[in-house]
């Protein structure tokens, strides 16, 4: 039987793993932002300091599980643009103070607003559990199919790839005066005056990319003529009428966000 409301506070990974194979029901948390009460005995990681750290090389930003939300936007300009103005509209800085990077990626019921930058920007997360740990991109992490983390397993370091992106939105729609909760990332890259890529990453209960229309784009040069970034938000206008489980508002939102942005680099 668990020990009713304890805590503990490993520091190191395998006295995590020990403490949760004798009481396989904890539940690890983060911040506490969240926590089920229903449960009674919980693992508290922020004394793994390892999961504080952060660290860049010349190819990746690498960022551990438990760094708060202000701390990222300490990072100033070493954060991609398209993170920073997300973790700066998540609630308000006593918030922030306490919430995670971690937290809100795992955040159980539904999703939070890192996994939009993060799928865009090619995260990837490492997963770890008593056996080792594995890599697993952010775009597959955050699907309906997968059931993010297996069993004893933690998230414990996002890595983001240090790609420059010429263009990028964050964009969170507002409802009735009040936020939604849904989001949309639109990145551009170019070179040369060439559009070389470009993506849109929605997200609301789910997470939703269009890859075939990207390719639309792809080559063209800069400025966009107007009759290739009408064929650009019509592919979005028939990809969301086969979405039935996005409401017309949202299909809307999502349009007019992707309209603004693909005319801005039109003539």
């Amino acid at each position: 039987m668990d020990t009713p409301n304890h805590v503990f506070f490993p520091v190191s990974y395998n006295e995590l793993f020990a403490v949760w194979n004798r009481f396989p029901a904890a539940v690890p948390y983060a911040g506490g932002t969240y926590l089920n009460n229903d449960r009674s005995v919980f693992i508290c990681l922020e004394k793994i300091e390892e999961l504080h750290n952060i660290t860049r090389t010349e190819q990746y930003l690498d960022i551990g599980a438990m760094v708060k939300l202000n701390r990222l936007l300490q990072l100033g300009k070493i954060a991609p643009h398209v993170l920073y103005k997300c973790v700066e509209n998540i609630a308000g800085v006593q918030v922030r103070n306490v919430a995670t990077i971690g937290g809100n990626i795992c955040y159980p019921s539904r999703l939070l607003d890192l996994p939009a930058p993060l799928t865009a920007l090619d995260a990837q997360y490492e997963l770890r559990n008593t056996q080792g740990s594995r890599w697993v991109l952010a775009s597959r992490f955050h699907t309906e199919e997968q059931s993010n983390l297996d069993k004893q397993e933690i998230l414990t370091r996002i890595r983001l790839p240090l790609h420059q992106w010429d263009y990028s939105i964050y964009k969170k729609f507002r409802m009735e005066g009040y936020f939604s909760g849904e989001a949309l990332v639109f990145l551009a890259r170019t070179q040369k005056n060439i559009l070389t890529e470009i993506r849109v990453v929605y997200r609301g209960n789910t997470i939703i990319r269009n890859k075939d229309g990207e390719t639309i784009l792809n080559g063209k040069y800069l400025p966009l003529n107007r009759k290739n970034a009408d064929e650009f938000v019509e592919n979005w206008s028939v990809f969301l009428a086969n979405k039935p489980n996005i409401s017309n508002f949202s299909k809307n939102a999502i349009l007019n966000t992707i309209e603004e942005n693909v005319y801005n680099l039109t003539e």
